[in-house]
């Protein structure tokens, strides 16, 4: 029984933390409530945070953003010498031991998705929220000035108000030094590369397969039976079975670590739904009872499927128009005619 207890009591313990822990959004420290050594403490801990997230985008944008990486470098040296100074600051006031407080304790801070964390990271994705941060840094210290009376303490502040104000000059400085007009078209250049590399290649060769893939079994159906709503769905099973096939083909033939053609999950959605959606424009035709009127609309809306195709390849894939349009055209000539004499058989 005393075993018993003990478990009974052990458990209550657990799960009493365990709802003080899914609670804690309750226990937040109001901003008006901190002491000035609480203040400073979590002056010292935002510097070093946003240091660190600084050089976490500088890392990520290396590569494809080089001009705007070592802005954010330049970015996280000046963080690292702002905590330097308050620490030395603090250390002067209250002696070695800093409160462990952060931005997450204390009520009023936005709550920042973990941007940093997102490989292959968007370069305007760490534009904005770096810009967000330094306001969020300035503001933080315009109240901390407000809601203190201690004179030491306010001309302290004052003193991090003017540094956070000459980092959000800094930052432009450092903006229109490394931004230059030709890193900016060479970023522009990459950044294109990467939404090629995404979305159009693996978007245009879902559509591709969508658009030719179907064309065989649908028109084979149609041309066998003569009737549109048979034909309609095969189509449409035509249509979302290769759409789930290519997706799935497109997602695991590499996670783009080393062929930098991004997000495995982004690439295999384009290829999918582009599949799908090259499947389905003709098939929708047939859901026009008429067999004739149906067939007619059909070929139509191939022949412009097949003409869409040949300017995205001839925009995107630098292909003359000309060329695409005959690839493209001749590919589906042949699908399409496979398929009218299997059903016609």
């Amino acid at each position: 029984m005393h075993e018993g207890h003990e478990m009974t009591s052990a458990r209550t313990l657990c799960d009493a933390a365990s709802s003080k822990e899914s609670g804690e959004g309750l226990m937040l420290k109001k901003f008006k409530d901190l002491t000035e050594k609480e203040i400073l403490a979590l002056a010292i801990s935002s510097e070093e945070e946003d240091g660190r997230i600084y050089g976490e985008f500088a890392d990520a944008l290396r590569e494809s953003y080089p001009a705007t990486a070592t802005m954010f470098e330049e970015m996280r040296e000046e963080e690292v010498v702002h905590r330097d100074r308050l620490l030395a600051m603090f250390r002067q006031r209250f002696g070695d031991h800093i409160p462990l407080i952060r931005r997450e304790n204390v009520k009023g801070f936005l709550a920042r998705r973990p941007n940093w964390l997102v490989r292959p990271l968007g370069v305007n994705v760490a534009r904005r929220q770096a810009e967000v941060m330094e306001l969020e840094a300035q503001r933080f210290y315009q109240r901390a000035i407000a809601r203190t009376t201690d004179a030491s303490t306010r001309e302290l502040l004052n003193k991090l108000a003017d540094e956070e104000r000459k980092h959000t000059q800094t930052a432009g400085d450092l903006e229109e030094k490394h931004l230059t007009q030709s890193a900016k078209a060479q970023e522009d250049a990459s950044h294109k590369k990467l939404f090629l590399l995404q979305v159009v290649q693996p978007g245009l060769a879902g559509l591709m397969d969508g658009s030719v893939s179907t064309l065989a079994p649908l028109f084979a159906a149609a041309f066998a039976t003569h009737k549109t709503w048979d034909a309609f769905l095969v189509g449409l099973a035509a249509s979302v079975g290769a759409g789930i096939s290519m997706g799935f083909a497109e997602s695991l033939s590499d996670d783009g670590s080393l062929t930098g053609r991004g997000s495995p999950w982004i690439r295999g959605a384009a290829t999918g739904l582009m599949t799908t959606a090259g499947g389905i424009g003709h098939t929708l035709p047939f859901l026009i009872s008429s067999f004739h009127l149906a067939t007619t609309i059909a070929i139509i809306v191939v022949m412009v499927e097949l003409g869409v195709i040949s300017y995205i390849r001839h925009r995107y894939m630098d292909t003359p128009f000309l060329q695409a349009a005959f690839q493209v055209i001749v590919g589906g000539l042949l699908v399409f005619f496979t398929g009218y004499l299997i059903g016609s058989s």
